[in-house]
């Protein structure tokens, strides 16, 4: 049984102002044309289908017809909500799309579905759980204690009736503990969002989405396809792809990966103003591609976009690199976000605004307000 594992396809996604539609549908076109080569027996997107909750009518249009033509070619489709998208609009009319092999994951309510599916080698269950935060999954299980993330997903994890003798593929989209993230992913204060990879042992293959780089975790049958397609600078160096995921018998699965290649690259570039405007250098270059140009002259080029735009025309940032920016560089502040404790990021942030530190009444009083907030949510 064959199936090929996409997420985080965020149609109507704007990257640095620019619309990603004319990408999106190319790379939705190439993805079924690897369909046609591999012919699979379904397909497993793994969340974030919109890139925002109220996608725009164009988004909507792109996914109706890349819809349709998996449906037309006979692929299974099984479809999850992520942290992007809203679970119940995502869900509209997934009753009458089951008949046409298009199984929608409706919003959580304390069960996951699933589909089985049949082989040569027996039976293959396909189990949905869409994006959970504690909170949701403590509505159905008030008896529980579900203090974190990890927490959530043990719970609505265990609840699932798991037949030991299937092969058992789950699809969801969380931030499993040990994923490299990309700067295009949205990122929870001090990590509160990581869940730990054992909660899916049981699991014969796990289709994860959230993270846009292609990885695996701690086992090659726990993965992160990433994105079709490059939404940030720091993926510039990456292999984008789609995985293809193969069940032989109980305990038998290989995977693989079939390579994309988008319509536009994203490339980084960086010199004087002088050097990457002469024929010498651009002529060498796709011209039409997105970049991001650090320029390393001491002193700010007049109108440098506008006259780079002219050689480059989707020049997304412009950067400069020399003495003056290097001063105004803190490296020292530069740790990353999620190792900080909310507390300690509104310290620092505090301290920038006021410039002194909050006295132990004010610390004691936030303290407390972030507690019952987080209770709030979970």
């Amino acid at each position: 049984m064959k199936f090929v594992h996409l997420s985080d396809l965020h149609i109507g996604k704007r990257v640095n102002e620019f619309s990603m539609a004319e990408d999106q549908e190319y790379i939705l076109g190439q993805i079924l044309s690897v369909m046609d080569a591999e012919k699979p027996d379904g397909v497993l997107i793994a969340g974030d289908v919109y890139d925002k909750s109220v996608p725009a009518t164009e988004a909507v249009t792109l996914f109706d017809e890349f819809l349709v033509g998996l449906s037309r070619r006979g692929v299974k489709t099984f479809v999850i909500s992520g942290n992007h998208d809203s679970a119940e609009r995502l869900a509209f009319g997934g009753r009458l799309m089951r008949s046409h092999g298009v199984y929608l994951a409706p919003a959580y309510a304390g069960r996951a579905e699933s589909v089985v599916m049949r082989d040569e080698y027996g039976e293959a269950e396909v189990f949905l759980l869409p994006f959970v935060k504690p909170s949701h999954v403590k509505r159905y299980f008030p008896d529980e204690p579900i203090d974190s993330y990890t927490d959530a997903l043990r719970v609505a994890v265990s609840a699932i009736p798991l037949d030991g003798t299937r092969r058992n593929i789950l699809v969801t989209h969380q931030f499993v503990t040990g994923a490299s993230r990309s700067e295009s992913e949205e990122i929870s204060v001090g990590g509160s969002d990581n869940v730990d990879a054992g909660v899916f042992d049981a699991f014969d293959y796990v289709a994860l989405g959230h993270i846009h780089r292609p990885q695996t975790i701690g086992r090659e049958t726990l993965r992160y396809c990433g994105t079709p397609l490059k939404y940030s600078f720091s993926e510039a160096g990456q292999e984008k792809s789609v995985t293809v995921v193969e069940l032989g018998s109980k305990g038998d699965v290989r995977v693989r990966t079939v390579p994309l290649k988008p319509l536009r690259e994203m490339r980084e570039i960086r010199g004087f103003f002088d050097e990457l405007t002469s024929e010498a250098y651009y002529s060498a270059l796709p011209r039409q591609d997105y970049y991001r140009i650090t320029l390393t002259d001491e002193e700010d080029i007049p109108d440098a976009v506008t006259r780079l735009r002219a050689i480059y025309p989707n020049v997304m940032r412009l950067d400069y690199d020399n003495a003056r920016t290097r001063a105004g560089i803190d490296f020292s502040a530069a740790e990353a976000v999620e190792k900080k404790t909310p507390l300690e990021l509104f310290r620092e942030f505090y301290v920038r605004q006021n410039g002194r530190a909050m006295d132990e009444e004010q610390e004691k009083y936030l303290a407390a307000l972030m507690a019952e907030i987080w209770e709030g949510e979970k």
